[in-house]
């Protein structure tokens, strides 16, 4: 090997590197459903209209999570753990026009699952990584004190461990493009090439009646 590349006899063209990467050994897919979940409002305000709902990633409560080998199953495990997810409501008020924003979160959504999580040295350690995609199944019906949602979450579960692989590599990547510079609109600009407009009515002879 020099200056860390070799030549691939699997890929002639290329050379090899070695990398440190995240590997994912196992991943499935989850979803679970909320069909009314009322968010209370400010008791201040009479009436709302809902404006949007921005979800965060969901996170798996600190704590939660416990992982027991199978000994009827080499090289897999039970994983158990709580997921949280929270979100903010954007609501206006109907009488004052104001934005306000409802913070909320789901009741914990609790997982009990069997992975792959293969055996290794005491001194490597596998990771529970979860990703979600949150949405809104309904428009929502808002009360007098409350909101309500109906909200779907689909999960993907991973279990992760940091490896050396050894890959096909074209080398580093290619300097990038100039960044693009913003330039506000020119209100002046669009003014001057705007067409003159007439000043003073038409006068009968000019109509086509």
């Amino acid at each position: 090997m020099s200056n860390g590349f070799q030549c691939d006899p699997y890929f002639p063209d290329f050379k090899s590197e070695c990398i440190i990467a995240k590997k994912v050994y196992a991943q499935c897919q989850q979803r679970h459903c909320f069909e009314g979940l009322a968010i209370p409002l400010p008791v201040d305000c009479t009436e709302f209209e809902f404006v949007s709902i921005r979800f965060n990633p969901g996170q798996i409560v600190e704590g939660s999570l416990i992982i027991t080998p199978l000994p009827s199953r080499p090289n897999f495990s039970r994983v158990r753990f709580k997921v949280l997810v929270t979100f903010v409501v954007k609501l206006r008020n109907s009488d004052t026009g104001k934005i306000i924003e409802v913070i909320g979160e789901l009741p914990e959504i609790q997982k009990d699952i069997v992975m792959f999580i293969p055996e290794a040295r005491d001194e490597f350690t596998f990771k529970i990584v979860l990703e979600t995609a949150s949405q809104l199944l309904t428009e929502p019906f808002i009360t007098q004190d409350q909101i309500i949602l109906a909200i779907g979450v689909f999960m993907i579960i991973k279990v992760v461990g940091v490896v050396q692989l050894f890959i096909p590599a074209f080398g580093f990547c290619p300097e990038p493009p100039e960044c693009e510079e913003f330039f506000p609109d020119d209100i002046c600009e669009d003014f001057d090439d705007a067409p003159f407009p007439e000043f003073f009515p038409r006068q009968l002879e000019d109509l086509d009646l």
